[in-house]
């Protein structure tokens, strides 16, 4: 809670499967990285002080943990822009920008979309929210390595880094429960979970959330959604994330949050967590 002793409370200007066969990599092994600065040497965004910026965070957390949804509703609770790198690979490989085919080759290959890539498409998000007067934003799921987080380090300031934490068997549970819609791509979770507490556990309770009537009948499921898919997802996160949440523990800026339920459990809890709490009653007040 340190870090959040150093930040202000926010001012008042405050396609389907794809995401499954995207990730990114340091490619040390590979071939010789660029330096830091090649990452950015095509694009120009302004390094701000806190005191003329809005906040600069980033949400970690296990896969199935709900670093979107947080993250979202935090962006738009703060009036910051919510940055998914897998938004910006499907929106590039949608467009016709210059990196589009050679996304496409890549992930129709089955391969690695490299950092150099990845921070490509972030530092041109960057710059052009930058000009269209955003201030601040949330990284949602990035950097996944420490390599990522020292070049994040060397170009911007990280504030605070919000790591979401779940018991492995609610997420388990949870995943399990997801569904998708056929017909209009809305997702939905099946999963009624109620775990009781025990030897120093907080019991977890989370209620399903059901598509509306007119989609229930066409809910699938993921063909990713197995019981052996999200274990060994869940492992490999587990393995790889732990020196990057070490990384920003070292530097006072990793909070670390246990998900005390759903949303309307978990929702208050963050925000007090993020000493935003009277911050949302000012807005009730104000409304």
């Amino acid at each position: 809670m340190a870090a959040l002793s150093r930040l202000s409370k926010p001012s008042s200007k405050f396609f389907a499967n794809i995401t499954r066969s995207v990730y990114f990599y340091s490619s040390a092994s590979a071939a010789p990285e660029p330096e830091i600065k090649s990452y950015f040497q095509n694009h120009n965004f302004a390094r701000k002080a806190p005191k003329d910026r809005n906040v600069q965070w980033v949400f970690l957390g296990c896969p199935g943990v709900g670093k979107g949804t947080y993250a979202s509703r935090l962006s738009k609770f703060l009036g910051v822009p919510h940055i998914a790198t897998g938004d910006l690979v499907r929106e590039e490989l949608a467009s016709s920008g210059s990196l589009s085919q050679q996304l496409s080759e890549i992930v129709n290959q089955g391969k690695l979309v490299s950092d150099e890539i990845i921070f490509n498409l972030l530092s041109k998000r960057l710059e052009a929210g930058q000009a269209g007067g955003e201030s601040g934003f949330i990284l949602d799921g990035f950097p996944r390595t420490v390599k990522q987080a020292e070049i994040l380090e060397e170009v911007m300031d990280i504030d605070l880094v919000v790591n979401l934490k779940l018991c492995e068997d609610v997420l388990l549970e949870k995943c399990l429960g997801r569904r998708m819609c056929s017909q209009c791509g809305g997702n939905f979770n099946v999963a009624n979970i109620n775990v009781k507490g025990g030897n120093g556990n907080p019991s977890i309770s989370m209620a399903p959330l059901l598509p509306p009537a007119h989609c229930m009948s066409k809910l699938i499921t993921r063909a990713d959604d197995t019981e052996e898919v999200v274990k060994e997802r869940l492992r490999v996160y587990n393995e790889k994330s732990q020196p990057v949440e070490e990384f920003y523990r070292n530097r006072g800026k990793l909070l670390e949050f246990d998900l005390p339920g759903g949303i309307p459990e978990s929702w208050p809890k963050l925000l007090e967590a993020l000493s935003l709490d009277e911050y949302e009653e000012k807005q009730s007040a104000a409304a």
